[in-house]
């Protein structure tokens, strides 16, 4: 195995809001020489943008910052494990030649938390089996974190569980009896479901200057969230968003 880049930082800087990156994010990122970027192409160039605001903020000058381009994928497969999990190795490939370009400490920022609905941690292990380097992880406040604060609510009922899936999963087991926070939902999935006595609490860009928030019986403000998500994202090119959905009488008050 090749010895080059001796560590790693895997850095969660929060859903958005630069206010959001903790006091041990920033420590660690004062460590790192190099910052690794997966850029996700100019319609996205926002993300990348709010990366180098953080930094320019909390690092001090001397680190530099190399920006890998994200392969493309299939956002509608048939096979979607099998094409997710190509699309991870080819993204691995990518980080392994630009961290064996470099020497010292790396960084690498990701969204959120790499523990929840991030594919970094997986992609690193992979890089692991062709270089050899240490790597800590820094949790950051995810979305469903942010969510539940700028809506003021519990994401569950006292002593309850809650149930966090994506929106592929909600077409496919529909609402189950736990309040639901899901992810990574580009169709709107919440429609297809039974909306009598269910809540959503919706939102997009948490934490960003475009903040967006809808509240009410999914029945009322399902149509509203889908016009405004349509238009959002035609603004911006690209969208961001999470919601929590609870029936009547299960989970949070507020």
């Amino acid at each position: 195995m090749l010895t080059l880049m001796r560590e790693l930082y895997v850095i969660g800087i929060g859903a958005g809001d630069p206010g959001q990156v903790t006091m041990q994010a920033i420590e660690a990122m004062r460590r790192a020489d190099t910052f690794f970027v997966i850029g996700k192409g100019e319609t996205k160039r926002e993300l990348v943008e709010v990366r180098a605001a953080i930094l320019a903020e909390h690092v001090g000058p001397g680190y530099r910052v190399v920006e890998i381009p994200d392969p493309p994928r299939d956002r509608a497969p048939a096979d979607y494990r099998g094409v997710v999990e190509d699309w991870h190795a080819r993204r691995a490939e990518l980080l392994a030649d630009a961290f064996a370009a470099e020497d010292g400490v790396g960084a690498i920022l990701v969204w959120g938390d790499p523990a929840l609905y991030d594919s970094t941690l997986r992609m690193v292990e992979r890089v692991r089996t062709r270089l050899t380097f240490d790597y800590q992880v820094i949790p950051g406040i995810t979305s469903a974190q942010a969510l539940a604060a700028r809506h003021r609510v519990v994401l569950h009922g006292i002593g309850e569980p809650v149930h966090i899936t994506t929106g592929r999963r909600l077409r496919e087991d529909g609402l189950g009896p736990d309040p639901t926070v899901v992810m990574l939902d580009g169709d709107c999935s919440f429609t297809e479901i039974p909306a009598d006595g269910v809540r959503i609490w919706w939102g997009a860009y948490l934490g960003m200057p475009d903040e967006t928030l809808i509240a009410g019986p999914l029945g009322e403000v399902a149509a509203d969230i889908r016009e405004r998500r349509a238009a959002l994202r035609a603004a911006k090119g690209w969208i961001m968003d999470i919601y929590l959905l609870r029936r009547e009488g299960v989970g949070p008050r507020g």
